[in-house]
């Protein structure tokens, strides 16, 4: 059965690492032209707009997954179960495209009392507010198309659009580099109208695949997606506070030069390009695949494979960046490199958020949603609770060790629930083993570091032989036949 998910997640994740990189050649782009300063707002901007996603989309897309699974289960005949995914299409469709039109109609009408509450920064350029908020409308839209394609099973089409929407944001961005339109008044305004375009051309590209369809919202069913999405809405809301409030807590608490340590903050984080790859295209895959119609014991099975796969591919990825992170540090403008040293603290919270929604999944097959809120409330209080008490000392610094805290946390809460109402076969002995292992051999390369004093060449080829004795022990635990696979690969060749 997990060759399934493993086979979707490949689509997903090839195609995905292709596109997400084409997206992250603006990060240079920016943090080579942009001031640290300057740089913050972006960081600022996009650190808000998954939150407002998430509030807009109102848990639709898991209700999505959901509810047409149970159209699958309950449908009477083809033409029955056909009819009842259409239902479910429109309702969540519709519910998503009035809630983002409210949003955008009280953001444009409020402008200038959004820019003023959202800093200084912005209270010079209220038409920036307007920008993305017309980015968050036109996302919301295409959520549920884009959650139909996954349900489908259509990975490559799914990817191609997404391909469309990046394709033309990083062209356009570089187009207006190369313009001198950053140097202009309007400035890192730019930067939003090419996002702008970008999600309107998608959102024309998606338009044949829309024809016919209507947004009739079903009152009754709506009211059942609701009660099942309400709580992945609250504890969704929560989850994405625990990413984006590390940048708020930067912004309004440390003491001065904020925006700039902002900047700083949001480039090292980008420069974890390839573990939040990894954990994106897993997620893809993943939520449909579980969320499917699986027996008890094959879902349990599964989720406890996935987990052990995951946490040692994970750290796979990061040994691969944090023992080589001078080099990826050149991805970013040399005034933002300062920041390298929480490169590590920052993808070991990117692992544990892939923990912990490994973790959601038998709740939200269960619709025993409301463990959500358990869980993201967890994390929501002990980021507060550590960003208080970090960051205006620390500065991004303690923001990064706050989320890292929360984090573990959500994952810490997420596993005495399932011990307690969905007990799963986690093998926690070989993922200790991982986890120890990757962490060992990292602060074995600290540790020459620091007192061993070692020439570039040495270092770097001490940590080719730790990077490799991590890949030989994974091979080594899970009995990997490595010739067979490379037999495997040479034939279909």
């Amino acid at each position: 059965m997990l060759e399934k998910l493993a086979k979707q997640t490949a689509i997903y994740g090839i195609s995905t690492i292709v596109v997400r990189f084409l997206s992250y050649l603006l990060t240079p782009v920016y943090t080579y032209t942009f001031s640290q300063a300057t740089y913050g707002i972006v960081t600022d901007i996009y650190a808000l707009i998954p939150f407002a996603l998430v509030l807009l989309s109102m848990g639709m897309e898991s209700s999505f997954f959901r509810f047409t699974a149970k159209a699958e289960a309950e449908g009477t005949s083809a033409e029955d179960v056909a009819a009842r995914k259409r239902r479910v299409f429109a309702t969540t469709w519709g519910a998503n495209i009035v809630a983002a039109l409210i949003f955008f109609l009280v953001v444009v009408v409020c402008r200038r009392d959004v820019a003023h509450l959202m800093g200084a920064a912005y209270e010079a350029h209220p038409e920036y507010v307007v920008m993305v908020a017309a980015i968050i409308l036109v996302d919301v839209a295409t959520m549920i198309p884009f959650s139909r394609l996954r349900e489908q099973g259509r990975a490559l089409r799914f990817v191609a659009l997404k391909a469309v929407n990046v394709v033309v944001n990083v062209g356009l961005a570089i187009a207006f580099l190369v313009a001198g339109l950053y140097d202009t008044a309007f400035g890192v305004g730019w930067v939003f109208v090419a996002n702008l375009a970008a999600s309107l051309i998608t959102w024309f590209a998606l338009l044949p695949q829309l024809s016919g369809k209507s947004l009739r919202i079903d009152r009754a069913l709506l009211r059942r997606i609701l009660i099942y999405s309400l709580p992945l809405l609250i504890g969704g809301l929560a989850g994405t506070a625990n990413e984006f409030l590390d940048r708020q807590l930067i912004k309004y608490l440390v003491p001065e030069g904020a925006m700039a340590e902002l900047g700083i903050y949001g480039a090292i984080t980008k420069i974890a390009v390839v573990m939040m790859l990894f954990y994106q295209m897993y997620r893809l895959a993943a939520e449909p695949f579980f969320l499917s119609n699986f027996t008890k014991e094959e879902f349990v099975e599964s989720n406890a494979a996935a987990l052990k796969y995951f946490v040692m591919a994970s750290m796979l990825i990061f040994l691969g960046i944090a023992l080589f992170r001078d080099l990826f540090a050149l991805i970013v403008g040399r005034d933002f490199r300062e920041g390298i040293d929480i490169l590590p603290v920052v993808l070991g919270a990117n692992i544990l958020a892939g923990v912990w929604l490994n973790l959601s999944f038998w709740y939200k097959r269960e619709e025993k949603t409301q463990f959500a809120l358990y869980v993201t409330f967890t994390g929501l209080a002990v980021v507060v609770v550590l960003g208080l008490l970090m960051v205006p000392r620390w500065g991004y610094r303690g923001a990064a060790w706050a989320r890292l805290g929360a984090e573990a946390a959500m994952v810490v809460v997420s596993l005495w629930l399932n011990r307690r109402y969905f007990p799963t076969p986690y093998d926690f002995g070989r993922i200790a083993e991982y986890v120890v292992a990757g962490v060992a051999l990292y602060l074995a390369s600290e540790a020459l570091l620091h007192y061993g004093s070692p020439t570039v060449v040495v270092r770097y080829g001490v940590n080719v032989i730790l990077f490799m004795a991590f890949v030989a022990f994974a091979v080594w635990r899970e009995k990997i036949d490595v010739k067979g696979l490379v037999r495997s690969v040479m034939k279909r060749r």
